[in-house]
Order: C-alpha cells, then structure tokens, then sequence
C-alpha cells in the first residue's frame, strides 16, 4: 500500500482500515494534495477483499476545518477540472458514497465545512464530546458544498437542516446525538479505545449483506416503495446464496456467534 501525502492508513488484523486526515498544524483542512489523495485511499480502501470497515478520522485536535483558508485555492484549475463536476470535495463525496463497506467517520474534534459533508456522508457518525460540528459556509459568504445541502435535510429534516446550514452556528455532541446526527457520543479520554471496539465489532459481519445493505440505502432516497420493494427482494435472494447465511443458520442451531468470510 504506498503511502498518501496528508493521510496516515493502517489497517488492523480485524480488518478495520482507519484513513487519518494528517494536516493537524492546519486542523486537517483541504487542500489540493489532500483534495486528491483521500478519495485515492477511500478506492483502495474500497477495492481490498482484506478490509471490512474503514474508519475516517482526523490527527490533533481535529476532524477537517473544510477549505485551507491560509491557501485557498479556486476548485478547477485545468479546463478537465472545470468540466468535472465533482472536483473538489465532491470526489469525496464519491468515494465514500461508493464504497460498499461500511464507513464510519469518528469525529475526534471539529467538522467544518467539507469535513462537515464528509462526516455526512459516512455511513454511521460517532462523536467525541468536545467535539463540535458546523456547516459554517456563511462565516465566509459561501454557499454549501461536499454534499451538505443533500444530506443534512435527508438525516434531520428540512428545517432544522436550513437553521445549522443558513445560520453556520456550532452544533455540540450533545446536539449532534438530540437530533440524530451521530449515533453514539463518548468522553475524549476514551473516544479512541471506543471507536476501535465499535469499528472491530463491525468489522466482524457479513461483508456481501453489507454491501447490498448500503446499495439499498442509498438507492432509497429516490426510489417508490415499490422499487425498493422489488430491489430489496433482489438482494436479500442474493444473500440467501451465499456460505455467509448458511453459516449463520449453522451457528445460530449450534449456539454460537457466526464467522462471516464474505463468501
């Protein structure tokens, strides 16, 4: 696996592929090398039979700040960056979305901004209690971007999403976890002893389920009931064929917990 310039990857023996934005003199925040190289490893994350969840965290005090307003750069410099509609963190977006394994953002300290979609699009939120969330575009006269503007009203509601968007105020933990925007709020000291359980936990479940689960909930933001209906039997037919469901019907017989291969 070769290294990526702002990114620390490790991987551990459960499976758990933990992606570290490491700019924490700068909070984390995006930059053009960094623009690029975090949808690299969410691919490579993406594509390795070996991993089974991916972790995305950030070094420091922080998550991601969003856009590096030390050196900002215009998004889409080349004229094939200007006419790729998602350059720029959109390419985040992408990647996460994508990868069929579960992605849990572990949300060490402040997402703003880009980090604020990213942690959005991640598949389960969990969340340090001094940590803190903001859309923040306003503070800086700019619209949103990295997906905000779809998936907070999806996870919380349109009016609720239009107060955090439109004011660009603070939400805490405590708020985040009120309204449902993580699942799980712990203590700073033991936040990363906490995500490594939670990530190795997960870690140890069906990898083919998983995949058609994360096809169906993000197809079901535009489906009919009736699509997702028909999608839903598709897939849960697929699962029904394969070694990972017979071993679950083993253990279940024998008392056990199953051992899920993928297979």
């Amino acid at each position: 696996m070769p290294p990526f310039t702002h990114l620390q990857v490790d991987t551990s023996p459960a499976g758990v592929r933990t992606i570290t934005l490491d700019r924490p003199d700068r909070l984390n925040a995006v930059n053009p090398t960094l623009a690029t190289t975090f949808p690299q490893a969410m691919r490579e994350a993406a594509e390795d039979d070996a991993v089974r969840v991916v972790v995305i965290t950030g070094a420091g005090r922080a998550f991601c700040a969003g856009l590096d307003l030390s050196a900002p750069a215009v998004p889409g410099t080349s004229r094939a960056e200007q006419l790729d509609p998602y350059y720029w963190v959109g390419a985040w977006v992408h990647a996460v979305t994508q990868c069929e394994k579960p992605v849990i953002a572990a949300l060490n300290g402040v997402a703003a901004g880009a980090g604020f979609g990213l942690a959005l699009a991640c598949d389960l939120r969990v969340m340090s209690a001094e940590a803190t969330l903001t859309a923040g575009y306003v503070r800086r006269g700019l619209s949103p971007d990295a997906g905000v503007s779809w998936f907070l009203p999806r996870l919380i509601g349109q009016a609720r999403a239009g107060d955090i968007i439109l004011t660009g105020r603070d939400v805490s933990a405590t708020e985040a976890e009120r309204i449902g925007l993580v699942s799980a709020v712990w203590a700073a000291d033991e936040f990363a002893s906490r995500v490594d359980a939670y990530s190795t936990q997960l870690a140890g479940g069906p990898p083919i389920a998983f995949a058609l689960t994360k096809r169906l909930l993000l197809a079901s933001a535009e489906a009919t009931l009736d699509q997702q209906l028909r999608e839903e039997l598709t897939h849960i037919k697929s699962c029904f064929a394969t070694a990972d469901v017979r071993e679950a019907m083993a253990a279940f017989k024998e008392k056990r917990a199953p051992v899920f291969r993928g297979e």
